[in-house]
């Protein structure tokens, strides 16, 4: 299960070393891509085939499924870890996600997110003074989907 958080340093040359939790759970064929809220998305070749199928199978013509296919697959790229397990950030993504000296990789089940420190501890905060309103939203929405 790919679960856990873990910080790791950045190199000068923009590689970071995946978790070898992480590593052991996605396989060596990975995907990476923007995220929201600032943060890079990882995930194995055979989960992105099922998030990109969501975001595409939709009408061409509906511009919300346009942007987001953008955003989402238009700055995909596969990524192979070396034999140390560390992967090059491009530079687009290494911008999107404000990266410095130290990233943290959060495991959310399906994917792993890939957030600069600064931002996760921002992030953090924001979860932990609004997390109980965010659980009540989540759970009107289960109810409304029975």
């Amino acid at each position: 299960m790919i679960i856990g958080e873990y910080t790791t340093k950045v190199s000068e040359k923009k590689r970071i070393a995946i978790p070898k939790k992480f590593r052991d759970e996605l396989g060596e064929n990975l995907i990476l891509t923007r995220g929201y809220e600032n943060c890079l998305v990882l995930v194995s070749e055979n989960q992105w085939k099922g998030l990109a199928s969501e975001v595409v199978n939709g009408s061409f013509i509906n511009k919300d499924i346009r942007d987001t296919s953008r955003f989402l697959v238009g700055s995909a790229t596969e990524v192979i870890p070396d034999s140390q397990g560390r992967i090059v950030i491009p530079q687009p993504l290494f911008t999107h996600a404000n990266f410095s000296e130290e990233v943290v990789f959060l495991g959310l089940v399906n994917w792993v997110e890939i957030w600069s420190k600064s931002d996760w501890a921002e992030r953090l905060k924001y979860l932990e003074k609004n997390g109980d309103q965010i659980a009540q939203e989540i759970a009107k929405l289960n109810n409304q989907a029975k």
